[in-house]
């Protein structure tokens, strides 16, 4: 069948925007097909740094006829309604149909050619498009990210004719813009498209060129028995720079070593876009660099070196002035210039923020077995980098800045690592802090953020969450969890709160609530149902104890043990939610009737024998001895169940079994709360 190819060639498109861009023309196209009744086998795009491009296999030549029933106003409605839906079909009242009173109209559309539809739709997404930014050039009303030079559109080996203000559709692309041959080449299907760029010097599939730029960086580090420092984020970000990418070897001034390490990387990844380069034996940084060029120079890339080099020098001096800079004022003599940086309207300003912080540490870190001065101290200084030379150019080092000027100090050594850490997790593959004063700050400062966004409610709602609560709240679960800390959520709210100037009635319940959500999404990557989560709360706020009991209760309902007793529970509190409706239930416990059925006094005894060990392992927090305890009541309630009619005629003994019911769900809902339970 068919191959539709479509090129949309410009001006230099931004990295950032490329790989989204190729989804949204993929989805564009696919969807616009597809209501056309055109289904293609299967559709492909690719994005670069110039050219957005699209391949469709097996298109019909041709859409096929459609027949279409619409429904309109009712028979006898007003002449105005009538008309109207004429307007819309195009038909005469004579053509209309009637059914069950109604009017319907039935339109039969003949198949169009497949170009003719193409043509439009490659019209519409173009003038559609949703880049993040776009612009308009010339005299045109065109809007595109940058100036739209070319639209290549093939179909079945013909052009497609049509054209977007002034720009005409053909068979025609251009390769690399310095080493591509300076005359255009035609291409008619998509193999020959994908040959001509080969040869013109242009790496269509991004993959492609993402994998090249890594195996040649790490081929010429090998050579001079270095390393590459890995950087996912920089590989997709210069693989959409570069048509032909061509990495190069460059080399620093090693004087340049003694600054910080992420100093130096950032450095090299936010300015230049270069790989930062390390010597295996020693783990720490070389005085090299990997810059990715987009040509092959006729040297080998040294010219392309040397003058990277020195870009990269004039960088580092600047680095060097503000580390230099920086230290020569101490963190605390920078706390009065917080006075004058507003952290929000509602919640004062840095320097206020920082007293709560500190003062919210201190009460922590006697939970956490932390020096409570130390983690005080601390808090007093770990926003001060933020007023520095070097934070103000890389923001991205806050936190790691204010360690290193602490450390210069001579400050002791849990509080710089309390100041560096401060901000972890942020997020799901970084690390958490391990020593007890960096857990401390990293709570404080973290619950200082979520409890003070909750008071004055700027709660994330959808998919907004501009002040990051989310990954705020998550950061405090895993600190808690991995860290194996016992910590109740409302006393820590309630330190939190008493803080603020600002109060709101209902900011712990609702973050509570907002906690347990996070929990679900934490233990849900860990392989846990969210249902058991909600039966472990149980009033619960000691986020390590809920996770003892929800792994406790995942492995007892995964027995066959679990699994019948949960279905003995339903069935038990089905009975009682039925007589609750008639009235109050029972009071008091169950008692051993003369003449009871043996399964009736089984039961009662299992319970008796099951309530205690219940109570002993909770004491304990054994969980998962409390599981084993109710398992000890399986059988007696199947027995139950399958042996004795609850509802008897005779009312002493329906009483007592629904107080022996009761006393099951009751002894239950000690451990959890299995109505919540799916199953």
């Amino acid at each position: 069948m068919p191959q539709l190819l479509i090129e949309l060639f410009s001006e230099e498109i931004p990295a950032r925007m490329q790989a989204q861009a190729a989804r949204d023309f993929e989805r564009m196209a696919r969807d616009r097909l597809a209501a056309q009744g055109l289904l293609p086998e299967a559709l492909t795009t690719f994005a670069g740094p110039r050219r957005l491009t699209l391949v469709a296999e097996g298109l019909p030549a041709a859409q096929g006829d459609r027949h279409e029933e619409l429904k309109g106003p009712k028979v006898g409605a007003p002449d105005q309604a009538i008309d109207g839906f004429l307007r819309k079909t195009g038909l005469t009242r004579d053509q209309l149909t009637q059914k069950d009173g109604v009017w319907f109209a039935h339109i039969h559309r003949a198949g169009r050619p497949t170009p003719e539809i193409v043509a439009e739709m490659v019209e519409e997404i173009v003038r559609t498009f949703p880049w993040p930014k776009s612009m308009t050039w010339g005299y045109g009303a065109l809007r595109w990210v940058r100036p739209l030079k070319r639209i290549l559109c093939v179909f079945d080996g013909e052009v497609v004719p049509f054209s977007i203000d002034g720009i005409e559709a053909d068979d025609t692309s251009e390769g690399h813009r310095f080493m591509g041959s300076a005359q255009p080449f035609k291409a008619r299907n998509f193999d020959q498209y994908a040959e001509g760029l080969e040869k013109h010097f242009v790496v269509l599939d991004p993959e492609s060129r993402r994998t090249k730029i890594l195996e040649q960086a790490k081929t010429l580090c090998f050579a001079r028995n270095l390393e590459l420092v890995d950087d996912d984020g920089l590989l997709d970000e210069v693989s959409g720079l570069a048509e032909w990418p061509t990495p190069v070897l460059g080399e620093m001034d090693p004087a340049f070593l003694d600054l910080p390490p992420e100093v130096i990387r950032t450095s090299m990844r936010t300015h230049q876009k270069y790989f930062a380069v390390r010597d295996p034996a020693t783990g720490k940084l070389a005085a090299n660099f990997v810059t990715v060029a987009n040509i092959e120079a006729g040297d080998g890339g040294k010219a392309i070196a040397a003058g990277n080099a020195r870009v990269l020098s004039a960088r580092l001096n600047d680095a060097r002035f503000f580390w230099d800079e920086d230290r020569k004022v101490k963190l605390a003599d920078r706390l009065e210039k917080l006075k004058g940086v507003t952290f929000h309207a509602k919640l004062g300003t840095l320097y206020e923020r920082v007293e709560r912080i500190t003062a919210l540490a201190g009460e922590l870190a006697p939970l956490l077995g932390a020096d409570a001065e130390a983690a005080k101290q601390a808090g007093r200084l770990c926003k001060a980098d933020l007023v520095t030379g070097m934070v103000g150019e890389f923001p991205e080092l806050q936190g790691l800045m204010g360690g290193y000027y602490a450390a210069a100090e001579g400050l002791p050594a849990p509080v710089a690592e309390a100041i560096r850490d401060h901000y972890k997790p942020q997020g799901p593959t970084d690390e958490t802090p391990v020593a007890p004063v960096a857990r401390a700050l990293a709570l404080a400062e973290k619950l200082d953020t979520l409890v003070g966004f909750f008071a004055i409610d700027e709660k994330p709602t959808g998919s907004k969450d501009p002040y990051a609560l989310r990954r705020a709240a998550l950061g405090v679960i895993r600190i808690v969890l991995e860290g194996g800390l016992r910590l109740s959520l409302r006393e820590v709210f309630a330190k939190a709160q008493a803080l603020l100037a600002v109060k709101r009635e209902g900011t712990t319940d609702d973050l509570l609530a907002f906690f347990i959500d996070r929990l679900k999404v934490a233990l849900r990557d860990r392989g846990l149902r969210h249902d058991l989560v909600e039966a472990a709360v149980e009033g619960d706020d000691d986020l390590g104890r809920i996770v003892a009991r929800v792994e406790a209760l995942s492995s007892f309902l995964a027995t066959e043990d679990g699994t019948n007793l949960l279905a003995g529970y339903k069935r038990a509190g089905n009975i009682l939610k039925a007589e609750e409706k008639k009235g109050a239930l029972p009071s008091g416990a169950p008692v051993e009737m003369a003449g009871a059925p043996a399964q009736e006094t089984a039961l009662v005894a299992a319970i008796s024998l099951a309530e205690p060990e219940v109570a002993r392992a909770l004491q304990h927090e054994d969980f998962a001895g409390a599981m084993r305890a109710l398992s000890g009541m399986r059988t007696s309630v199947d027995a139950f169940f399958e042996g004795v009619l609850v509802n008897s005629e005779v009312a002493a003994e329906r009483e007592n079994r629904l107080r022996l019911l009761a006393q099951v769900r009751d002894a239950m809902g000690k451990v959890a709360d299995f109505s919540l339970v799916n199953g």
